[in-house]
């Protein structure tokens, strides 16, 4: 791999592989392709009915797709070579000492949270209103805490596998309330918080599953500029401290452009840029996607950039002062 090649390129968490997705005759999402970088923020972009909550919803399970390949890989130097004998055997993965191989599309949704490690939060917040904000987290345990359960009453009979594995679950809790700084609203019901503080619940709700890959739907629609600061904090902090890779949609390009170590946009469900957050920002096929600029203004600006060409100089007047 050259030492110019992107990082996102070089040892990626999440591949995506000629994703397609149809709805009858609709084509929502047309041969795409992308990398999410292990260890990176990157931001799936583009104007409204692009195609990017439809490449959310097959990523996590929520739609299969009609063609294509999506593997997570955990652990580093997992290599194209595992994926492919992966996808000939027919299995939903593979697992080699510390790296393992996930074909999420071979994969129910629950499946993709519990054992692969991909967490999920949705545009249209989605708690639970009625229970208080510590057992909104306790809850997102539920799977960990059933196991130690035995699945039977080994949890009303106090044992101390269930025990631990319950104290366990509240630490987590705990500290994920506090670097949301929500710990001083643990009691109260999570209907009650604004909702900037609702947004960061429903992220460190996600994390008390462990992932390593966080989808986060449109995290900042909605909040003030404070409650998108505190946000953009906290998904650095879990970026930079928890080396967990986020996956983000998201509309205000302020968020975008300041924690976004990789930007990919997207128009009518293909792809039309994929790079650094400068290298998209001064894209013209951007511009044009956001602005509704026709593609023969895009040739043009992208002349113009190639070739620094100069303005034609005016024709000179006729005897009677007027120009053809």
């Amino acid at each position: 791999m050259s030492e110019m090649s992107p990082r996102w390129t070089q040892d990626p968490v999440l591949k995506v592989e000629n994703l397609t997705m149809r709805f009858g005759g609709l084509t929502a999402i047309d041969s795409l392709s992308f990398n999410v970088g292990r260890g990176d923020i990157t931001a799936l972009i583009g104007p409204n009915g692009a195609g990017k909550t439809t490449v959310f919803n097959c990523v996590t399970g929520f739609y299969k797709p009609t063609e294509g390949r999506i593997s997570l890989r955990r652990g580093r130097g997992v290599s194209d070579a595992m994926v492919d004998e992966l996808t000939t055997s027919g299995n939903q993965f593979s697992r080699d000492g510390e790296r393992s191989v996930f074909l999420l599309e071979r994969m129910s949704d629950f499946k993709i949270t519990e054992v692969a490690g991909v967490a999920r939060t949705f545009q249209n917040i989605r708690l639970f209103g009625g229970m208080t904000v510590l057992e909104n987290l306790l809850v997102a345990q539920h799977n960990r805490l059933m196991a130690a359960s035995g699945y039977t009453i080994f949890g009303l009979l106090g044992l101390p596998g269930y025990r631990r594995a319950a104290e366990a679950a509240k630490e987590k809790a705990i500290f994920w309330l506090s670097h949301a700084n929500l710990l001083d609203r643990a009691d109260d019901p999570a209907a009650d918080l604004s909702y900037g503080a609702q947004r960061r619940l429903e992220i460190a709700r996600a994390m008390c599953t462990d992932p390593v890959l966080l989808c986060l739907d449109e995290p900042a629609a909605g909040l003030n500029p404070r409650e998108s600061a505190d946000l953009n904090t906290l998904i650095k902090y879990i970026r930079d401290e928890h080396g967990v890779s986020v996956l983000l949609i998201e509309h205000d390009m302020g968020v975008v452009m300041e924690i976004s170590d990789h930007v990919i946009v997207l128009d009518y469900g293909r792809k039309i840029s994929d790079g650094t957050t400068d290298a998209v920002r001064s894209d013209p096929k951007v511009i044009a996607a956001y602005l509704g600029v026709d593609d023969t203004e895009v040739d043009e600006v992208e002349n113009d950039l190639d070739h620094d060409v100069a303005p034609t100089p005016a024709a000179p007047a006729n005897a009677e002062g007027v120009r053809p």
